[in-house]
């Protein structure tokens, strides 16, 4: 039972979704809670939310659940009440995604990781439980006013390059375990002053407002839920909407609008633009900024190299391919080179 998996081809799942007209709920949610046995746990898990006819990505560990899913829309109801009937689920806040077409996930992939959020922390004293004061939305939009208050991103930069809450400070860095201590570092003046720290939808900035406490930090927060619930409830309940931009998600929509404002560039012809493409090669497949006019223009190829490259027949591209390492890059803007994506949400 522990290799339960999906056998049938990505591309025909993919295509297969495009078509079905079924109304899909897409959402996320995690918990930190104990899991004596997580590869057993994964293995219930993989059958009971293929049988509700759940898609998405869900990553499960000792120290808990990462998820983000699609759910068709009728069986919802069915989903929540499983969940929250698992011990240590229960409640659990379900992030509804904003900006949903249903098309986010066309398959069921559930993994077993050391971490939920990979932290590259080994110190046995820190406790992620021990987290900073949650905000909702309203409580947000009052601090983040005040005096003295310093607003944290603790996303990657292209998360924050297309969209991020006004006045935040990025932290910049390639991943999560680096941004934890330069976080500390680079706000260590600020120990006793107001820190306000956010993230997609919740799990990384609950651990690093755990790990400011753990370093000596007396007055932090997080945005509960992440921009994803501050986004819907703020639109709910007609407040001022303090994020500007699109949010960044790790789906195949690799973007929810919040607001109508384009605050990045086409990183091949520097126009306003704030759409990510996934170059078209599949010897590359960078994640950049491109704009409508350069994605015809480029075939949806972030350079003419690739875009020759697609023109060959599959067999020359996968002989092309032979022997090359090929993992998802994303283009860094501080370091004005490829890196390796990695999805810490």
């Amino acid at each position: 039972m522990s290799r339960l998996r999906n056998l049938i081809n990505h591309d025909e799942l993919r295509q297969k979704l495009l078509a079905d007209t079924t109304p899909r709920t897409t959402l996320s949610f995690y918990r930190y809670f104990t899991l004596k046995e997580p590869q057993t746990f994964r293995d219930t898990l993989f059958v009971d939310l293929h049988a509700l006819g759940v898609f998405g990505r869900i990553y499960v560990a000792e120290e808990g659940i990462n998820a983000q899913i699609s759910v068709p829309t009728s069986n919802f109801e069915h989903f929540k009440n499983y969940l929250y009937a698992i011990d240590g689920l229960q409640n659990t806040r379900l992030n509804i995604a904003v900006d949903d077409d249903g098309k986010s996930f066309f398959v069921l992939k559930i993994k077993v990781r050391a971490k939920i959020v990979a932290d590259g922390l080994s110190d046995a004293t820190f406790d992620a439980s021990k987290t900073g004061k949650y905000l909702d939305a309203k409580a947000y939009n009052e601090l983040c006013k005040k005096e003295n208050v310093t607003i944290v991103d603790m996303r990657n930069h292209y998360e924050y390059e297309v969209g991020h809450f006004k006045n935040a400070i990025e932290i910049p860095s390639d991943t999560f375990r680096e941004q934890l201590p330069m976080a500390a570092k680079m706000l260590e003046e600020k120990k006793d002053q107001a820190i306000i720290m956010y993230c997609t939808g919740g799990i990384r900035c609950e651990k690093a407002s755990a790990y400011l406490l753990h370093n000596g930090f007396t007055n932090v927060f997080h945005v509960e839920g992440g921009i994803i619930n501050y986004a819907k409830t703020a639109k709910e309940q007609d407040l001022e909407m303090q994020f500007i931009g699109k949010n960044f998600v790790f789906d195949d929509r690799l973007g929810e609008r919040i607001t109508e404002d384009v605050i990045s560039q086409c990183h091949q012809c520097g126009q306003a633009a704030d759409t990510h493409t996934n170059c078209k090669n599949d010897g590359c497949h960078l994640l950049f900024i491109q704009c409508l006019q350069c994605q015809q223009s480029m075939q949806n190829c972030c350079s003419k190299a690739c875009k020759e490259v697609i023109q060959l027949s599959p067999n020359e591209q996968k002989a092309l391919r032979a022997g090359i390492e090929n993992d998802q890059k994303v283009f860094n803007k501080r370091k004005h080179r490829l890196r390796p994506r990695v999805n810490d949400e």
